[in-house]
């Protein structure tokens, strides 16, 4: 999974420079919260892995392209651990791509 790397901060304490460049980041949309997924053919589910999942997460999904699209009307998450939950999604026999973001 290919995802954008966007400047964190030291928890111990950082330069003024440094949290503005952060905080302006967030202002732009920048919080290191995003993600790629494709479906597996054939099958119903698979686990989507991401550090950042929590039991507590919303996930969304964009798809991108037509039939994915079609398919988001299918797709629910379960079974929330830290890391990783499952993607329910219709059986077909292409993938099915999208992006996502996680919240909380």
């Amino acid at each position: 999974m290919a995802r954008d790397m966007y400047r964190k901060l030291n928890p111990t304490g950082s330069e003024p420079r440094d949290i503005s460049t952060v905080v302006n980041g967030l202002i732009e949309g920048k919080s290191n919260n995003t993600g790629e997924f494709v479906t597996t053919a054939h099958t119903t589910s698979s686990t989507l892995y991401d550090e950042r999942i929590g039991f507590n997460s919303v996930i969304l999904f964009m798809p991108i392209n037509h039939d994915s699209a079609a398919e988001l009307v299918d797709v629910y998450f379960d079974t929330f651990a830290q890391g990783s939950c499952v993607v329910h999604y219709g059986n077909h026999a292409a993938v099915r791509s999208y992006r996502y973001i996680i919240v909380g």
